[in-house]
């Protein structure tokens, strides 16, 4: 009978048989040679395995510590012969439980011999097998063959063992991890036992310390409450002296009640007479309304009596370099109520060198009398000229349409007049900037009568009847054939120029750099009357629009301040030169273009059926702003030099032609 084997080196022989098998040379015995399977190569041939079964023992070690679960293992059998596992001592009712459960379970499978490593081939008939030669291979093949065969019944057996055990080893371990549940909930349920307990002695602790100072405290009660009751005879006396306090607060609240009483009457009174006082407030609003309606309308009634078409006359002073005219050139008649009244009449004399008598003497001069509705001398200031017709710019902001325009020669002080001298000085500011400051503050005035205004400006130039924008930056500039005039809809009165910049302005400073912009952009040319003459005309409109949102009024118009071309006649206006052909062009289109004007102004003033606005760009852009419901105000420019006398009576014949126009009534453009 053969020694049984450990159940681990049934394991470990058993994993060694279930690898795969690995390819490798023939390890059959040579001739000569006898085949030996010692003790010592089974155990190296187990030595890799051995490897892989310790972490397996180890997890089945530690997974079966805590609960201290018995080692359930099986013991080869030998034929006849079975071997129980020992079972522990009693360790609890669970754990017996879990023990012979596991017993229980457990099948007894059948045990082969076990054989010692390197034994021989079994005896056959009860014989030893005698030792084969060398020479006999098959023997020795046979032999082999029948070791291997005894090999693989041991090993299905060993197997069989390997998969009870493994069941046994997880049932054991599940048993074994619910023992360790059971018995970590049960530790925890002794530690809050243990916790509470230990609370509980030291809340008794607490109790009894707090009783003792209870004690102490009740003593110092008592002594304080011997002392609060000698303090309430104390207070007993002070109440009844607040009740009698009180009896005197409740007689002076009655007073204060009967004062209050007259004080709420007196409230009412002035919450009476305040909404009276509001009621007299929107009256006095309405009747507010009515007087600058009223003064609106006396305003225009005013400007009517002036005319709504005038004319003013501007003589500039003589520049220094320039000669000085002759005493008697020209003279400024005062007025009907003396020197005191506004000159309005205007005298120039000219002589003629061609005329003779017949004495052979020289002729004496011929005087030509002008009267106009102002006359400005040389000495007057660009205040003083704004002063005259600041109304008139007052009534665009009513409704009206204004048109002021520059007429004269070259270098007689129109554009002075329309945008003022260089270097910014205050005193010398034109017309443009003076009246838009003016705007800008009477319509600051009208906003608290509810009035609201917005201003829109633009700035354009006809060069040869055709229309630039002065406004233009960038690549636009110069590009005057983009800009026409068209009308702003259909059926639409109100004429725009397209493509051009249409700029909102709310301050000064806004209007001042428009105005730089369009200086640099403006057309100019030399010519003999002026070193720099412009030789466009410009237009600076500006569109203004009034809402009164508390009454649902409306109102807008636009003011017109134009600036025209030189009005020179052609040989005096012409230097020699490359450019004397592009001149001759331009002064051609700058006598047709105020050709038309005039046309324009005497068709109104008769009240032709055709007014030939569409003869010039000019009259065509200001259509709105010459009819029946503009009012018009014209500035003739003359030169204070003899030299320039021809070219002066020109231009004073045509104001007085101009001047002697009456137009309709203007009526308000209103909503």
């Amino acid at each position: 009978m053969e020694p049984q084997r450990s159940p681990l080196l049934e394991v470990r022989g058993n994993i060694q048989l279930k690898r795969p098998p690995v390819k490798a040379p023939s390890r059959l015995p040579l001739p000569g040679t006898r085949f030996k399977r010692g003790p010592d190569q089974m155990e190296d041939a187990l030595e890799p395995e051995k490897k892989r079964t310790r972490g397996l023992d180890t997890v089945t070690k530690i997974a079966t510590s805590r609960p201290r679960a018995p080692a359930l293992t099986t013991v080869p059998q030998t034929q006849g012969q079975t071997t129980a596992p020992k079972v522990p001592k009693k360790t609890g009712p669970r754990c017996s439980t879990a023990v012979a459960t596991a017993l229980k379970n457990q099948k007894p499978g059948p045990a082969a011999p076990a054989q010692k490593p390197g034994a021989a081939a079994p005896m056959l008939g009860g014989r030893k097998p005698t030792k084969r030669p060398a020479w006999d291979l098959k023997g020795q093949l046979c032999d082999l063959n029948a070791e291997l065969k005894c090999c693989r019944e041991r090993t299905q057996t060993l197997d069989q063992e390997n998969q009870q055990l493994q069941d046994q080893l997880r049932e054991a371990q599940q048993q074994a991890k619910s023992l360790g549940a059971e018995c970590r909930t049960l530790e925890g349920e002794l530690a809050r036992a243990q916790a509470q307990a230990e609370q509980g002695q030291q809340e008794l602790g607490n109790l009894r310390a707090r009783v003792l100072e209870l004690e102490e405290q009740l003593g110092t009660q008592q002594g304080l409450v011997q002392e609060l009751q000698k303090e309430q005879l104390g207070l007993q006396e002070e109440r009844r002296g607040l009740a009698a306090r009180l009896e005197e607060q409740e007689r002076r609240l009655q007073a204060s009640e009967a004062a209050l009483s007259g004080s709420q009457a007196e409230v009412a009174s002035l919450r009476q007479e305040a909404t009276t006082q509001a009621a007299l407030l929107v009256e006095q609003g309405e009747r507010l309304h009515g007087l600058e309606m009223e003064r609106r309308r006396l305003h225009n009634q005013l400007q009517e009596l002036k005319g709504n078409i005038r004319v003013f006359c501007r003589v500039r002073p003589v520049l220094p370099g320039e000669p000085t005219p002759p005493p008697g050139f020209l003279l400024f008649p005062s007025g009907p109520g003396g020197p005191s009244d506004p000159p309005t009449r205007l005298s120039l004399s000219r002589s003629d060198e061609r005329r003779g008598t017949l004495s052979g003497a020289p002729a004496p001069p011929t005087r030509h009398d002008f009267s106009f509705d102002r006359v400005f001398p040389p000495g007057s200031g660009q205040d003083e000229v704004f002063e005259e017709i600041a109304m008139l710019v007052q009534s665009a902001l009513d409704g009206y349409p204004v048109c002021i325009f520059a007429y004269g020669q070259t270098g007689s002080g129109k554009t002075f007049t329309m945008e003022g001298g260089p270097g910014g000085d205050p005193q010398v500011e034109g017309l443009i900037p003076r009246a838009l400051r003016h705007l800008f503050s009477v319509a600051q005035e009208l906003g608290s009568q509810g009035w609201t205004y917005s201003f829109v400006a633009s700035y354009v130039e006809i060069y040869n009847e055709t229309v630039r924008d002065l406004l233009a930056t960038g690549t636009r500039k110069g590009q005057g054939g983009e800009c026409e005039i068209r009308r702003a809809g259909p059926g639409s009165e109100e004429l725009t120029v397209t493509n051009a910049r249409y700029v909102p302005v709310s301050c000064e400073k806004e209007v001042e750099a428009l105005l730089h912009l369009a200086h640099q952009n403006r057309a100019v040319a030399r010519t003999a009357q002026n070193e720099r003459s412009s030789r466009s005309h410009s237009v600076f409109q500006l569109q203004i629009s009034g809402e009164h949102a508390g009454r649902g009024l409306q109102c807008g118009a636009p003011l017109s301040l134009v600036d025209l071309a030189g009005s020179e006649r052609l040989d005096p206006g012409l230097t020699l030169g490359p450019g004397e052909r592009e001149r001759l062009r331009e002064t051609q289109a700058i006598n047709s273009s105020l050709s038309t004007l005039g046309l324009v102004i005497m068709a109104l003033s008769n009240k032709e059926s055709h007014v030939p606005y569409r003869n010039s760009k000019l009259t065509y852009l200001l259509q709105n702003s010459l009819g029946g419901s503009a009012k018009m105000l014209m500035f003739v420019n003359i030169s204070p030099l003899e030299e320039n006398v021809s070219e002066s009576l020109n231009s004073l014949r045509f104001a007085s032609k101009v001047n002697q126009c009456v137009i309709g009534t203007a009526q308000a453009n209103r909503k």
